[in-house]
């Protein structure tokens, strides 16, 4: 381990009781700007603080983000996900919520060049449908996981076959919902 990277090889960043940050990487103290500017650039830190070596890495970002909400004209956050943010701590899915974000996140980044060229195009497909159908999907993975089925499923109806329903059904109803939805967006973008 060298003084300016953690054993992870993450670049350290030491908070002084005089709200200065000091990169031990670049041995210069550096803005909450250069801290948003080097997450933008993928550059893993993490911020310390250098009386009590504390990781406070998580409300340094915290504050990265009010401050890039505060000094925007347009948020990237509205006040419908942050009321509904704000309601989930305390709730008994509280403890899901962090890797279900985290996972939207990836997904969507993963998923981002291909929403750039789709509108870029503007194609018929609609690449918001497919991200939703499939974040659908990880949230009823996810509830299925922390909330336990109380009744089996029924096998198979009398004549022996397999009855139809359940998620298939519930995957053709979120797509009816989400080809209403585009519609009514397509009218309203024209």
């Amino acid at each position: 381990m060298t003084k300016n990277s953690s054993d992870d090889g993450m670049v350290v960043i030491k908070k002084y009781a005089n709200r200065r940050l000091y990169n031990t990487a670049s041995s210069s103290y550096i803005t909450l700007d250069d801290l948003s500017q080097m997450t933008r650039e993928g550059i893993d830190f993490k911020v310390l603080d250098a009386k009590s070596g504390e990781d406070i890495t998580h409300s340094i970002l915290t504050q990265i983000i009010m401050e890039e909400e505060a000094n925007r004209n347009e948020q990237l956050l509205p006040v419908s996900f942050l009321r509904q943010l704000i309601a989930m701590y305390g709730n008994s899915m509280q403890t899901m919520m962090p890797s279900y974000l985290e996972a939207m996140m990836a997904n969507f980044s993963e998923n981002q060049a291909k929403f750039q060229e789709a509108f870029a195009q503007k194609t018929g497909e609609n690449p918001l449908a497919k991200l939703a159908e499939t974040n659908m999907a990880m949230m009823r993975a996810a509830t299925e996981a922390f909330i336990p089925k109380t009744a089996p499923a029924k096998p198979a109806a009398d004549n022996g076959e397999v009855k139809a329903g359940g998620a298939g059904d519930e995957l053709s109803e979120l797509r009816a919902q989400m080809a209403a939805m585009q519609k009514k967006l397509d009218q309203l973008g024209n």
